[in-house]
């Protein structure tokens, strides 16, 4: 195992057992056997050490998202996201709690991919007819909403805190961005102006018309778009 290694295997030993989130460089330095220039230098700081360390346990979890097979289901998909995002919370609240603080200089890069997967179920919502709407919208809300309830669990005196906050406040946040269940009760509403769009162009985002031209296929993507704003906002 290298120095930088060491140094982030240390220092997420430290962070897991901290009581107040934090760790102290040189006490990674002497539970990772190195010298404390050494952190500097591989790390350049110690905000940068801690972005290291959350990226380091959200690629593990990650790795697990990127290993699960989709289902034919994507809101079933979409339901287990978020469950194993609160369960990821649980399970290391104090990387969870830096990951989604706001002080560090240096913002966890596997961030990004974790948006990313969310962006890519809500495709597949989307293109099913179940989405009510835009995928990047979709994505901020239930982002946000799972950020936040994972952050109020960790906040709780229980030892094992219940999950059955976060189970609702899933089940009211995906009412608000899905259509109704075509297997549910039957419902004499008809899809608006949004529905529509947003189907539309996810699948035109999976299927481009090849009858279209690249020029028209980003002219009527910039009028699905253009729809699903002016709908969305009356």
């Amino acid at each position: 195992m290298d120095n930088r290694s060491r140094i982030l295997q240390a220092a997420t030993e430290l962070l897991e057992a901290s009581a107040n989130a934090d760790v102290v460089t040189r006490s990674v330095a002497d539970r990772a056997g190195v010298q404390q220039p050494v952190i500097y230098r591989i790390f350049g700081d110690k905000d940068s050490l801690l972005a290291a360390v959350v990226d380091h346990g959200l690629n593990q979890y990650l790795a697990a998202k990127r290993a699960m097979e989709a289902t034919p289901d994507p809101v079933a998909d979409l339901v287990r996201g978020w469950d194993q995002h609160t369960q990821f919370a649980l399970e290391h609240p104090n990387v969870y709690r830096l990951m989604a603080a706001p002080g560090l200089a240096s913002a966890p890069q596997a961030l990004g991919e974790m948006h990313k997967l969310l962006r890519a179920i809500l495709e597949r919502v989307a293109q099913a007819g179940r989405l009510a709407v835009t995928p990047e919208r979709a994505a901020d809300i239930i982002m946000s909403a799972n950020t936040g309830v994972a952050l109020a669990l960790l906040t709780r005196s229980e030892t094992q805190p219940s999950t059955e906050l976060s189970d609702q406040v899933r089940d009211i946040v995906l009412a608000g961005v899905l259509t109704p269940d075509p297997g549910a009760a039957p419902s004499h509403g008809t899809a608006t102006t949004v529905q529509v769009a947003t189907t539309l162009a996810a699948l035109l985002r999976a299927t481009p018309p090849q009858s279209f031209t690249p020029a028209e296929r980003e002219l009527l993507a910039e009028w699905l778009t253009k729809l699903t704003h002016d709908a969305a906002f009356r």
